[in-house]
């Protein structure tokens, strides 16, 4: 049983959490573990989808974001979501190589020191036996998820014991072929993929991503977010083991 167990994720942005753990954090939720979400920026420089809505400033689209969070985290029954810092702490550093990552109020620009003692005193609070968030490369370079990924490992080795708490990023199943072995892009480092089944939690994970409707459009299976590609949602989710004790091939706590 893992009810009393606890789960740490940080995220990025808003809609990060739903797009590539939403169904984890939905199964782990209804099996009684404590989900923690904590998101570094309120998302402020997103490409808004819906034309109604394309009038919202930067500073706006954050605030409405906030919104689209917490019903985000409703449908997949998470009750703790934080914002590290508090909402607007850090601000949304846009792509790599554009103006926003010279802002420095952006999370790019964050004092890692700084920002790590902030998740260090959450996961003290909350003792999680596993915390997840991106790898070195950010998943895909976004700046903003790469800062995720340095305060998350520097808070990891300053408030965790590594032969108690496991350190895992987010990865992607390769094919939908890949997913009856070992598929996952796995990082320099990584030591093990954990592949987490959400067949049960699908419906909770396309509701999650509707909630965050000025990033994405929902059509189950696909989903697409504002380039207009379209991607499946597979029946799993994807981790690599960076530290600690893992939890097999199939959960990332220990049984």
């Amino acid at each position: 049983m893992l009810a009393g167990m606890g789960l740490l994720l940080l995220h990025a942005h808003p809609d990060d959490e739903s797009i590539g753990t939403g169904g984890t954090m939905a199964r782990y939720a209804a099996e009684g573990v404590r989900v923690t979400l904590v998101t570094c920026t309120l998302g402020e420089m997103g490409e808004i989808i819906p034309a109604a809505l394309a009038h919202l400033t930067p500073d706006e689209l954050g605030q409405y974001r906030i919104g689209e969070l917490k019903a985000a985290c409703d449908a997949l029954g998470v009750r703790d979501q934080r914002f590290l810092g508090g909402p607007g702490r850090w601000r949304d550093s846009g792509m790599m190589g554009t103006p926003a990552n010279a802002d420095p109020r952006c999370f790019w620009q964050a004092d890692v020191s700084q920002a790590a003692a902030m998740l260090a005193k959450v996961i003290d609070e909350v003792a999680p036996e596993a915390i997840v968030t991106y790898d070195a490369n950010g998943f895909y370079g976004h700046p903003d998820h790469i800062q995720a990924h340095r305060v998350a490992w520097r808070a990891y080795h300053l408030a965790c014991d590594p032969a108690r708490t496991s350190f895992y990023a987010t990865a992607a199943p390769v094919s939908p072929a890949a997913l009856g072995g070992l598929g996952g892009v796995v990082p320099p480092g990584a030591s093990r993929v954990a592949r987490v089944g959400i067949g049960g939690y699908l419906t909770a994970k396309f509701a999650a991503m509707r909630a965050h409707a000025t990033q994405i459009t929902v059509s189950e299976p696909r989903f697409a977010l504002s380039n207009g590609v379209w991607e499946e949602v597979h029946p799993v989710e994807c981790y690599t083991l960076l530290a600690g004790p893992g939890g097999g091939d199939s959960s990332l706590f220990p049984r």
